[in-house]
């Protein structure tokens, strides 16, 4: 059946702009100028006989057949976007991405990913470092680590590693000493601070910390700041100051003697805020089978970790199972 279709680059054009109701940022996504995309669709308007959109001069409405039209076009553009993926798969079949935030790639999970190339050569991996959420079809995503309650409406979730902050230090800063004497001698001292994304009351701050253990008197409000939890680490590592970060990513740094703790085990503070593996509800296929294999990977490293050791490696707790056909809720 000979299929009639006007242009798919004015259909293309028009589903952006009636998606974004904007010709300049529909421009921007497909990388023209807002005249060609509105050239494209008067040319479509013409070929079809009908308006898709209103305009004036200073808003733009779609027309009644726009507005029928719109929705059609874009699970048919979502469609030949799936399409286009089925055929590359076999490109992308011995790859996993996972989706993590920055910090957590960086302190965690890179200094790990040599082993899992080692045991399974096949696979290539790519990591996909953000802090949104991902959306695993369209992004090509086969699991993220995610940092925080491990509720993820839609996606099976569950616990990777428990975590707690802690104060830490380059030990040039204890002058010879195991420990700061108590946490007012901080005041002394220069903090370093992390901006964090997650709600204030929830954010493991210095702040938080103080309030936490009843510390009166201790101005916390100085010193350097971050955007990102890893930089902070660095600066502590250098000696710049005095870090409070989560025990995972700082892990490697204490068992290899580059950061030491500031202050015994009893200051430091339970985190709200865990790492989860999210992922979708896994078939039986190949892109599940290579998502499982990695999971059951991960979930060995995380055991290596003990939370009472302070960096010293822990011993393993043991295999840990495929979960295809094993429904799990995510918690």
């Amino acid at each position: 059946m000979k299929r009639n279709l006007p242009s798919l680059t004015g259909l293309r054009a028009f589903e952006a702009a009636a998606r974004h109701m904007s010709f300049a940022r529909a421009a921007r996504e497909l990388n023209v100028t807002p005249a060609a995309i509105s050239q494209q669709i008067r040319q479509l308007e013409v070929g079809l006989g009908v308006k898709l959109f209103i305009r004036t001069t200073r808003s733009l409405k779609l027309s009644e057949q726009g507005q029928a039209a719109s929705p059609f076009l874009r699970d048919g553009f979502d469609s030949l976007e799936k399409a286009a993926r089925e055929l590359s798969r076999e490109d992308v079949d011995n790859t996993i991405t996972v989706s993590v935030n920055p910090s957590f790639g960086s302190c965690w999970l890179l200094p790990r990913l040599e082993n899992f190339r080692s045991a399974h050569p096949q696979f290539s991996i790519r990591v996909d470092a953000r802090y949104d959420h991902c959306d695993f079809e369209k992004d090509g995503v086969d699991i993220a680590i995610r940092e925080g309650r491990g509720t993820y409406p839609g996606l099976k979730s569950e616990l990777l590693i428990s975590d707690f902050v802690l104060v830490v230090c380059s030990h040039r800063l204890l002058n010879g000493k195991k420990y700061l004497k108590a946490p007012k001698e901080l005041a002394r001292k220069t903090l370093l601070h992390v901006d964090w994304l997650m709600e204030a009351e929830s954010a493991p701050s210095w702040s938080r910390w103080v309030k936490f253990h009843s510390i009166d008197g201790l101005d916390v409000s100085g010193g350097l700041r971050f955007s990102l939890e890893e930089m902070a680490i660095r600066a502590a590592i250098a000696g710049m100051g005095f870090a409070l970060v989560t025990h995972t990513f700082v892990f490697d740094d204490l068992a290899a003697d580059r950061l030491v703790r500031a202050l015994p085990s009893n200051y430091d503070m339970a985190n709200e805020f865990n790492h989860y593996l999210v992922h979708p509800p896994l078939q039986e296929n190949n892109r599940s089978k290579k998502t499982v294999l990695f999971r059951n990977w991960l979930l060995e490293e995380a055991a290596l970790i003990s939370p009472q050791a302070g960096g010293v490696r822990g011993k393993r707790t043991g295999q840990h199972k495929p979960i295809i056909g094993r429904s799990q809720a995510a918690s």
